[in-house]
C-alpha cells in the first residue's frame, strides 16, 4: 500500500464541498460496481469523495485513487485493489480510470475475483469509456453526469437552494413557480452570469481564469481523446477547431454540409462522422428532425455547442438567439437523459424550434417573441428570455434549468 495515496486522500476529504450534484441522491451507492462518466470538469472527482466521507468518513475502509497517481504508472489497478482488499478495504474509488489502458479488464477482475470490494469508478473521456464499457454492461451501473444546471449553478453560487421541477410542472404551474424563485433572488443578472461561466463547477475556482480554463477542457478533448478513442488523425484537429468555431458564430445552424466541408477542408462523408464524434465528446449537441426515425441519423436538423459556454468560449459574442436555443436544448435535453429517455425525445418539429416528447412545441426567443406560429397548437409554449415572470403559454426561458 502507498500512504501517499491516503495522505492525499485525507486532504481532499477536510477541503471537500458540501454541495451535492443531482445525480448524488439517484445512484445507487451500495451496487458492487457503479460508473460515472460525464465530461471534464463536471464534478465527478467531487462526487467520489463525497460519498467516501458520507458512509466512511476518515476510517480507511474506502479508497479514493486517480490513475493520475504516479503509483499507476509501474504497477496495474488491480494489484493495489487486491492489496486494499486484503487490509480489510470495502470501498474503492477509481477516478481517470480510463487513463489505464485496459482499465475494462482489470476492473472486471476486480469485481469478479474480489467479491468482498465494492468499486466505483468514474471516467472524463466520454469516447474512450464507451469504447471499452460494454465489456462490463452485465455488471456494473452506469451513469452520466452533466454540467451544472441553472438550478444547481443558483445553489453552488449563491447559496439558494431550490427542489427541481418536471416539464409537467413548469408547464401547468410556471407562474407561482417563476414567482417564488423572483421573490428570493434576481434572477436574470444571474441568468446572464450562468450562461456566460456557469455550467462547469470549476467556475468556483475564480471566474477569471473560467474562460482559459474552458479553453484547455476543449484542447484535451480534440487533441486527446478524439485521436484516441475515434480515430481521428492529428492532423485533422485544427479542421475540427475550426469546425467549432463555424457552429459557434453561427445563427442557431441548419448544417448545409457542401459549405462546411468546403470551409473546413473536411470531406463531406466524414463531416457527418465528425458530427456525431464531436456529440459523443460533448462539445456539441445534434437535433433531429421530427418523425423520420433512424433515417434522420445521415443529418441532424440543427447543431449546437453542447452548451453555453462552450459557445461563449469559442465565439466570444455569440448570436444571442443561439445562445437562448442552446440553453433549451441543453437543459431539457439533460432532463430527458436523466429520466433514460431516447435522444429522439428533442426533435425539431415543422413548426417551432423544439418538439419535446412528440407532445410538446417551442419557440425559444426573448421578450419580444410573438406566438404566431404556436397559437394555434394544443401544445404550444414560448420560453422567452429576458422577463422574469410569464403569463399563459409565455413561459421564462431561464426556468427551464430547474429541471434537474
Amino acid at each position: 500500500m502507498d500512504d501517499d495515496i491516503f495522505s492525499q486522500q485525507h486532504t481532499l476529504l477536510t477541503n471537500l464541498s458540501e454541495a451535492k450534484r443531482y445525480q448524488y441522491g439517484h445512484i445507487q451507492w451500495d451496487h458492487h460496481l457503479v460508473g460515472i462518466v460525464g465530461a471534464r470538469g463536471v464534478g465527478k472527482t467531487t462526487m467520489l469523495l463525497q460519498r467516501i466521507k458520507d458512509q466512511y468518513g476518515d476510517s480507511g475502509k474506502a479508497a479514493y485513487v486517480s490513475i493520475d497517481h504516479p503509483y499507476f504508472d509501474a504497477r496495474p489497478l488491480f494489484e493495489f485493489a487486491e492489496s486494499f482488499a486484503a487490509y480489510g478495504g470495502e470501498l474503492l474509488c477509481v477516478d481517470e480510470v480510463h487513463k489505464q489502458a485496459d482499465w475494462s479488464r482489470q476492473i472486471k477482475a476486480i469485481h469478479d475475483t474480489i467479491p468482498s470490494l465494492r468499486v466505483i469508478f468514474s471516467g472524463s473521456s466520454i469516447l474512450r469509456m464507451s469504447a471499452q464499457a460494454a465489456d462490463l454492461s452485465r455488471r456494473a451501473l452506469v451513469y452520466e453526469l452533466h454540467g451544472l444546471s441553472f438550478r444547481e449553478y443558483l445553489l453552488f453560487a449563491h447559496k439558494q437552494k431550490f427542489e427541481p421541477l418536471t416539464l409537467a410542472q413548469i408547464l401547468v404551474d410556471h407562474v407561482a413557480l417563476a414567482g417564488s424563485v423572483v421573490r428570493r433572488i434576481k434572477i436574470l443578472p444571474c441568468f446572464r452570469a450562468y450562461l456566460d461561466h456557469g455550467y462547469y463547477p470549476f467556475f468556483l475556482e475564480g471566474v477569471d481564469q473560467y474562460q482559459l480554463k474552458l479553453t484547455a477542457v476543449m484542447g484535451q478533448i480534440l487533441e486527446m481523446d478524439l485521436p484516441f478513442a475515434a480515430s481521428i488523425a492529428i492532423r485533422q484537429i485544427g479542421k475540427l477547431k475550426k469546425l467549432l468555431y463555424l457552429i459557434s458564430t453561427s445563427v442557431p445552424m441548419i448544417p448545409d454540409i457542401a459549405r462546411l466541408s468546403r470551409m473546413t477542408g473536411i470531406s463531406r462523408p466524414t463531416i457527418y462522422d465528425y458530427l456525431e464524434k464531436l456529440q459523443e465528446a460533448r462539445l456539441l449537441r445534434l437535433v433531429r428532425q421530427a418523425g423520420k426515425g433512424t433515417v434522420s441519423l445521415a443529418k441532424p436538423e440543427k447543431v449546437y455547442l453542447d452548451n453555453t459556454n462552450l459557445a461563449v468560449a469559442l465565439a466570444q459574442q455569440p448570436d444571442s438567439g443561439t445562445v437562448r436555443e442552446t440553453f433549451f436544448a441543453n437543459q431539457i435535453a439533460s432532463a430527458l437523459s436523466r429520466s433514460r429517455l431516447v435522444d429522439e425525445e428533442l426533435t425539431v418539429p415543422a413548426r417551432g424550434d423544439f418538439l419535446v416528447q412528440s407532445k410538446w412545441t417551442f419557440e425559444v426567443g426573448g421578450k419580444g417573441k410573438r406566438d404566431d406560429r404556436i397559437i394555434d397548437l394544443p401544445g404550444g409554449y414560448l420560453a422567452v428570455d429576458d422577463i422574469e415572470v410569464g403569463q399563459g403559454r409565455r413561459i421564462p426561458l431561464w426556468l427551464f434549468g430547474f429541471l434537474y
